[in-house]
């Protein structure tokens, strides 16, 4: 009896631990919401990415007045080149600039050169998350040999959640000057400060402030730069293909107010076309083909909304190509792929 009752007492332990099981399996793969806890708060992102999303409708996919070519590569070693030139179509005037990467992963620093065809030579060193998690810390220095002039920057930056903040020292002939900014982001609410300040003047010559909130696809940005210029931004992303966006800007003292709609439409997957007007009937339009992994088309024109007849507008031509072991790879597997067939649709 004393066996049976104790075999009883196992299975019943068994049984319920079995159960235990299954429910902690349940809960595990059921629907319900999860209790709200602290949780973890993604990084606010620099001052000068705040309403980034809203400034990229306005900025990325046009080239007026120019014709441009970029160059990217990397070598087996890691190194990465990138090269730039451009030549304004009214000035005649051509520029570009050659650039070095190379980074030490396991020691989190990054080495960078780069030369601009204005004969100015800069060097950047940059070391990241190795003393603390978060904190970068970085050197720049430039030359300019045709006339001697010199210039250092030191670079501090740390970021974790809910704050992001960064303190720069450059240094010139002049004196040096002080370069800080900060962010905190809580919930979607964003705020941020940044300020210049001369040493050798003893001067602030730069105090901005900035607020913004973020939810989804939806983001809304303020500024307001030395009490004097007041902005602000609209971005929304209505759809997985369609992204719009609004900015308003004016300065205290002027009735001049700069206002401007804009909007981003991906054609397809290798396609994309942009469009934007403002409050001088400038309409600007771009078009952006990607004509292989790694390689990439931009077509842009300006439009005087004024003047249709009378001239005066612009268009621009960029080429982007890239080359790593990426874009490669992605090439080839698109020259084999064989195309598919939907027998659904051949009825």
């Amino acid at each position: 009896m004393a066996e049976k009752r104790v075999g009883s007492v196992v299975e019943q332990d068994k049984t319920g631990k079995g159960k235990q099981a299954e429910n902690k399996g349940h809960c595990a793969t059921c629907h319900h919401p999860e209790p709200k806890g602290h949780g973890t708060m993604a990084v606010p992102p620099a001052y000068s990415d705040l309403g980034k999303s809203a400034k990229d409708i306005f900025c990325k996919g046009y080239g007026f007045g120019a014709l441009k070519l970029d160059i990217k590569t990397k070598s087996q070693s890691g190194v990465e080149f990138a090269t730039s030139g451009s030549s304004n179509t009214d000035t005649g005037k051509s520029g570009g600039h050659l650039e070095t990467k190379y980074k030490l992963t396991d020691l989190g620093i990054s080495f960078n050169q780069k030369w601009n065809s204005d004969n100015t030579l800069t060097t950047e060193l940059t070391m990241e998350d190795q003393l603390a998690k978060g904190l970068k810390l970085g050197l720049d220095a430039s030359f300019v040999p045709n006339t001697g002039k010199k210039s250092a920057k030191l670079k501090t930056g740390y970021k974790r959640d809910y704050i992001n903040v960064g303190c720069d020292l450059a240094f010139d002939m002049d004196g040096p000057t002080v370069h800080a900014a900060a962010v905190l982001g809580y919930e979607g609410w964003l705020a941020g400060y940044q300020l210049a300040f001369d040493t050798a003047k003893s001067k602030l010559t730069q105090n901005n402030f900035a607020l913004g909130y973020k939810a989804g696809d939806f983001q809304l940005h303020t500024n307001v730069n030395d009490g004097t210029e007041f902005g602000g931004s609209i971005y929304q992303k209505v759809n997985s293909n369609l992204e719009t966006a609004v900015h308003l800007a004016w300065t205290a003292g002027s009735n001049n107010t700069r206002f401007g709609i804009g909007a981003k439409y991906q054609l397809d997957k290798d396609a994309s076309l942009s469009a934007k007007v403002n409050n001088a009937c400038l309409v600007g339009v771009g078009y952006t083909q990607t004509l292989r992994p790694g390689a990439k088309l931009t077509l842009s024109a300006l439009i005087d909304g004024k003047n249709v007849n009378g001239g005066g507008h612009k268009v621009g031509m960029g080429f982007e190509r890239r080359t790593d072991k990426k874009c490669e790879k992605k090439a080839m597997q698109d020259m084999n792929a064989e195309p598919s067939c939907d027998t659904t649709k051949m009825q």
